[in-house]
């Protein structure tokens, strides 16, 4: 992903008007849809056509509540990924329909669905996804500047405490070109949560951290959702996957197992189970 695409999804747009929020009364199980952060109905999607065709999604309905943590897992190809793209607005499914909220995102246009993104949501990519001309402390600011304001006293209160504890004091006016990896990937995760966002969507958040480092940014995010933001999390790493308070897993694009705050063993013997069962 390039520095426009990045940009497209901040990018200053007049307000536009969104469509009628109503939605069905279940999703996921739930009857009430009431103090959801993200959710998604009969979500399916396809890639190619006719006897090439591949579904990635079938059929999933899922609910995130506001200040829960939730780990999707699966093994790769099981659409972990996209079900989080698609419930961030940064795919179209083939079929079903998607919240950020209560703003319904499916068919919404680019106008409204920049807003929404900018005002309502953080990203963490595996990719980093930093801008490469802006140095650190630029990156990090970039949400607030494409919103044409200045952080509060407490969003800079945020992004101190974030950079304090990521260890980045020291790297604020270098380049992405001048960091490693996993320095990038911190810098994408203090982005994130800036602006402290309804909901934020991270791909792998610690795939490039040393232990240390990726206990932290997995904390950092636990406290985030114990003071209300909603953290849906991709990953594969069990030991990740047990500071969450649920865990989807996944497997040929559905929801096989919907399982509340699991250790790491638990999760291991599951995902085992789930790997033998898929070869038998």
């Amino acid at each position: 992903m390039d520095a426009n695409v990045i940009l497209s999804m901040y990018e200053d747009h007049p307000t536009a008007r969104c469509p009628d929020p109503a939605a069905e009364n279940t999703v996921g199980g739930m009857e009430n849809t009431e103090g959801l952060a993200a959710r998604v109905i009969d979500l399916t999607k396809s890639f190619g056509s006719g006897s090439g065709a591949v579904t990635a999604l079938d059929a999933v309905n899922v609910g995130i509540r506001r200040g829960e943590f939730t780990a999707i897992m699966g093994p790769s190809g099981s659409g972990k990924s996209t079900l989080m793209h698609i419930m961030a607005g940064l795919d179209d499914p083939t079929q079903g329909r998607a919240w950020i909220g209560d703003t319904e995102i499916t068919g919404l246009g680019d106008r409204e669905l920049t807003l929404l993104r900018r005002r309502k949501a953080g990203f963490v990519f595996q990719s980093f996804n930093l801008v490469p001309t802006l140095d650190v402390k630029a990156n990090i600011l970039l949400p607030f500047d494409l919103d044409g304001r200045r952080p509060t006293a407490a969003e800079q209160h945020l992004v101190q405490d974030l950079v304090y504890d990521l260890g980045l004091g020291d790297r604020l006016t270098h380049r992405p070109h001048q960091l490693s990896g996993g320095q990038q990937q911190r810098v994408a995760i203090v982005r994130a949560l800036a602006t402290a966002p309804d909901v934020v969507f991270a791909d792998e958040p610690t795939g490039n951290l040393d232990s240390r480092t990726g206990r932290e940014v997995l904390r950092i995010l636990r406290r985030a959702s114990e003071g209300g933001q909603s953290i849906v999390m991709v990953t594969h790493d069990p030991i990740a996957a047990s500071y969450a308070d649920r865990v989807l897993f996944l497997g040929d694009g559905r929801v096989v197992a919907d399982k509340p705050r699991q250790s790491a063993e638990q999760i291991s013997e599951h995902m085992l189970r789930s790997e033998m069962a898929a070869v038998a």
